[in-house]
């Protein structure tokens, strides 16, 4: 039985689905929303009673939340994609952490009111205030970049995976000021995998 994976690709759930397709392993997608109450379906909650999307069915193991979905999947049938040392291990879940907690909500905000709402529903000044409070985040970024062109060991991992599946708007984003993440960013989703995510999201 195919794993199934939960969510439209306009949600989270993109990052679900370019997870997928670096496995190259056969899944079925239920693009349901959170918009149509779909998600809040007895049959959903009796399947994942959180009711969040992005959601995953494993041959019955259920888990949501796409960090921790992706670790899963990288750690269970990833093999380079999984870091091979405690240590990558650890620093896997420590950018995946960071880019909810530093970027998540904050680059919304700024894509909502920089390119995303009509131009009449826009704030500049919260687009401003957004972009100042990423830029901590985003030197820390640059610098951990600055000399290897990945987050974690030397090759693409989960860490990277996550971090940059959060980091999808920065790629409107001036970052020339920051040349180690904007080029690590288009990096990681210059990779088919994600390109195909991308479009399945636009």
């Amino acid at each position: 039985m195919a794993l199934k994976v939960y969510g439209a690709a306009r949600t989270r759930t993109v990052r679900t689905l370019w997870m997928m397709g670096e496995l190259g392993m056969p899944y079925e997608h239920v693009p349901i929303t959170t918009q149509d109450g779909a998600n809040l379906k007895p049959d959903f909650v009796a399947l994942n009673p959180t009711g969040r999307v992005p959601a995953i069915d494993d041959g019955g193991f259920v888990l949501s939340e796409s960090m921790a979905i992706n670790l899963y999947l990288a750690k269970t049938y990833g093999g380079a994609l999984y870091p091979a040392t405690p240590q990558g291990e650890a620093r896997a879940w420590q950018w995946s952490f960071w880019a909810v907690t530093e970027i998540d909500k904050t680059i919304i905000d700024w894509a909502l009111h920089s390119s995303v709402l009509p131009e009449a529903q826009r704030d500049p000044t919260r687009a401003r205030t957004a972009r100042l409070e990423m830029e901590r985040p985003l030197h820390t970024l640059d610098q951990t970049l600055a000399g290897a062109p990945w987050l974690v060991e030397d090759r693409f991992t989960v860490a990277d995976l996550n971090a940059a599946s959060v980091m999808y708007r920065a790629l409107w984003m001036d970052l020339d000021d920051k040349p180690h993440a904007r080029d690590w960013l288009h990096r990681c989703w210059d990779r088919p995998a994600a390109r195909a995510a991308r479009a399945m999201r636009e």
